[in-house]
């Protein structure tokens, strides 16, 4: 019973290939290209390459059209990839001139200009050409002889380079892969391992940078199809968004040959991906997708480090006594160990050298808390991992996850001749191994986040917030403790993290991490709930300080109702509030109020459908509006308040208003400081959206001081390296070098 309702789930979430899928996204496609909606056509037209089953002469087409989208959208260098695709997988030669003509263009438009040249060439000798494109051939030869022209005239100059970044200093640590000699490993019973700064520290100092051992790509929100809409979606999340191996934002995917989910930037990585987990994931792309990334993450994990030593480190794992299991008998063992005083040598996770590496062993020692989990978890996760292992022995995948197959049998799965529903021995470890991995995630899963745009990205001022794009294994990152106020900033960069120091760390101090609730966005309580699923209770100085003083925080003041009548705090436990000012006396219903919250969020979100669509004005209206009835239940620095002011900010901007836009992102900031912190990095991304909107607005010495905040914030906490931080430089110096009487008059 349990299979057939898992089999009906997965029905849910398919991932074969379909070519009635493929026709309907072509016919979309057309239809927004058509429209002049490029970006639309490009998302759909990968779509449909997705959806072509491999051998079919639909795809050279589909790759063509994609092409004809990039070039309008102006990405000359990927449409030349996706036209030497639509060639190699045998464009028909009846429609190839239309093809080169667009080749001809892009190389044109890079400067290629012999390149351009030769293939006009081409057509001119050897292939025979419609009217239309006859004349469209003599246009581009006239725009190469023009160019050539006046690269003749041009006086060679000296090639000048962007801005450069200040370099990083970094010297590497000979105990910790990817740490900074800034940094030494730790045990105790009471921290188990744990990282501490071995010298001074600095705010902004990179202390760690390592790639994930195993990262899975979250699929995104994938709305349910009402009823009457297509069969197939057309919204793009991000699997459609972000290549499945290395996290680079997609602009043209390379699709998997045997699957519709997998998407990749290139070729390489899509052969990268299928040699090392995806010639085994390829066909059990809806069961993992059913079961959850947690799942998912642990068979790739397995994959990854090879069922030889996976097999070896269950089998340690079997020899070990079992008083070793818990953190303070390992910390007496290792306390009384001969070479305990050899450095970080016996400490869980490194090797024999005494080194902790980014690896599989480290990985494999992380703490799975098994006597923590509840059965019904437990039962649920051994359910999940076999209801896997099951199924690679059923596809004929079991000699793939053993290695035993070389790459020259790689290939779709075969129907397996064994018919017995009892796992093999190396199955049940590799099930073993599973397990662990599943529960060990619980605690030591890393989000992998990103800065993604809000709306089309074409304006003068780009909107941004952070979105969860994958869940990884990242060994060394996961020494780091949690702090609900902590010393570190994290970000990523593709699968790669970075840590940096937020605030100065004297040598000695713990350096520690926030594992999600901090003490500028919720209570005490709030915190130490949300952290119960990590199995501690979080003693850090804010929470120690929240609960001996019994100071009361003020999150719950900021994000509160507010009297109706007087505007005072409305506060209760109850279902009733009741406002603060005992001469007021005004009581309503707490289910009332999150009602209206509700409301209010639903009409802020048509406000910025509509800015979407073009109609400015009409969304300035009712974000005004929204603002007033917030302004009736809402306390001032409720959040939602700076939300508001932003999305007014955005809309003005957009218009041009840039005095409007600027005075609106001022009050979001004060909200956001207040919320955050004046050295946050919500703070820092407000105010890098100021210096767009004062950039832009011409007015140069604000520009500039706010440039200046921006760039001290956002370089503590991604690096003098940073794409917003060469953008901020950037505006800067085109600033500076403007005349002197304008920098006096603005």
């Amino acid at each position: 019973e349990e299979e057939a309702a898992l089999v009906r789930l997965c029905h849910q979430a398919p991932t074969d290939k379909e070519p009635e899928a493929a026709s309907w996204y072509r016919e979309q496609g057309n239809q927004e290209f058509k429209q002049g909606h490029y970006q639309a056509a490009l998302r759909l037209y990968s779509k449909v390459a997705s959806h072509e089953p491999p051998g079919s002469p639909e795809v050279s087409v589909c790759f063509a059209n994609r092409s004809a989208a990039l070039l309008h959208l102006g990405h000359f260098e990927v449409c030349l990839e996706d036209i030497a695709r639509a060639e190699s997988h045998g464009y028909p030669d009846r429609l190839l001139p239309k093809v080169l003509l667009r080749k001809a263009e892009c190389l044109l438009c890079l400067g290629r200009l012999q390149d351009a040249q030769d293939i006009l060439g081409v057509l001119e000798s050897k292939i025979p050409l419609d009217r239309v494109m006859t004349a469209h051939l003599t246009r581009l030869k006239k725009l190469i002889q023009r160019k050539v022209k006046l690269h003749e005239k041009e006086p060679a100059g000296e090639a000048c380079g962007g801005i450069q970044g200040k370099s990083e200093i970094w010297e590497e640590n000979n105990s910790i892969s990817g740490a900074s000699s800034s940094l030494s490993l730790s045990f105790d019973a009471e921290r188990g391992r744990h990282l501490v700064a071995s010298q001074d520290i600095v705010p902004g100092q990179s202390l760690l940078k390592e790639e994930a051992f195993v990262s899975v790509l979250c699929p995104g929100e994938s709305l349910p199809l009402q009823a009457g809409e297509a069969a197939w979606d057309t919204r793009a999340t991000n699997a459609d968004l972000y290549c499945h191996r290395c996290l680079r934002q997609l602009l043209a995917s390379v699709p998997c040959q045997g699957c519709s989910y997998a998407k990749y930037c290139s070729q390489d990585c899509a052969e990268v991906a299928w040699q090392q987990y995806h010639r085994t994931e390829c066909s059990l792309g809806a069961l993992l997708l059913t079961l959850g990334v947690f799942c998912h993450v642990a068979l790739r994990t397995v994959l990854l480090a090879g069922f030889a030593e996976v097999s070896r480190l269950v089998g340690c794992s079997h020899s070990e006594d079992k008083h070793l299991q818990s953190p303070e008998a390992r910390c007496k063992c290792l306390s009384e160990a001969p070479d305990a005083g050899a450095g970080t040598r016996g400490i869980p996770g490194c090797d024999s050298n005494g080194r902790y590496q980014s690896s599989y062993q480290a990985l494999f020692h992380l703490l799975p808390h098994t006597e923590q989990h509840s059965a019904e978890h437990k039962f649920l996760c051994t359910l999940s991992v076999v209801a896997i292992c099951k199924q690679l022995q059923a596809s004929g995948l079991e000699a793939a996850v053993l290695n035993q197959e070389s790459p020259q049998q790689w290939c779709k799965p075969k129907i397996c001749e064994k018919n017995s529903d009892e796992l093999s021995p190396e199955l049940k470890t590799v099930a073993e191994a599973m397990l662990r991995h599943v529960l060990q995630l619980q605690c030591n899963a890393q989000a992998i986040t990103v800065m993604q745009e809000l709306g089309p990205g074409d304006g003068a001022v780009v909107n941004k917030k952070p979105v969860r794009l994958a869940t990884a294994f990242f060994p060394v990152l996961s020494l780091l403790n949690h702090s609900c106020c902590p010393n570190t900033s994290v970000s990523f960069s593709g699968t790669t993290a970075t840590v940096r120091a937020s605030q100065p760390i004297p040598r000695g101090q713990e350096v520690l991490h926030c594992y999600g609730p901090h003490w500028c966005r919720m209570r005490v309580t709030e915190r130490q709930q949300l952290l119960s699923q990590y199995f501690f209770e979080c003693c850090c100085r804010v929470c120690l300080e929240e609960l001996e003083s019994g100071v009361k925080s003020s999150v719950p003041i900021r994000n509160s109702f507010c009297c109706p009548k007087c505007r005072a705090q409305m506060q209760g436990e109850e279902d009733t509030l009741c406002c603060s000012n005992e001469a007021c006396a005004t009581s309503a219903s707490r289910e009332n109020l999150s009602c209206r919250l509700q409301d209010l969020q639903q009409q802020i979100k048509k406000a910025l459908d509509l800015l979407r669509v073009g109609k400015a004005d009409q969304a300035i209206k009712m974000l005004l509006k929204c603002q007033m009835d917030a302004g009736n239940f809402l306390s001032p620095e409720h959040l939602l308040m700076g939300e508001m002011e932003d999305h007014l900010a955005q809309v003005y901007a957009t218009l041009g208003k840039w005095q409007e836009a600027a005075r609106h992102l001022k009050k979001s900031i004060e909200i956001v400081e207040m919320h955050h912190g004046p050295s946050s990095v919500e703070t820092g991304q407000e105010l890098f959206k100021l210096a767009q909107i004062l950039f832009n607005g011409f007015a140069v010495s604000e520009a500039l001081s706010t440039i200046q905040r921006a760039e001290g914030i956002l370089s503590v906490h991604f690096g003098p390296q940073s794409a917003q931080i060469q953008e901020l430089q950037e505006m800067k110096a085109c600033l500076s070098e403007l005349p002197r009487n304008i920098l006096q008059r603005t």
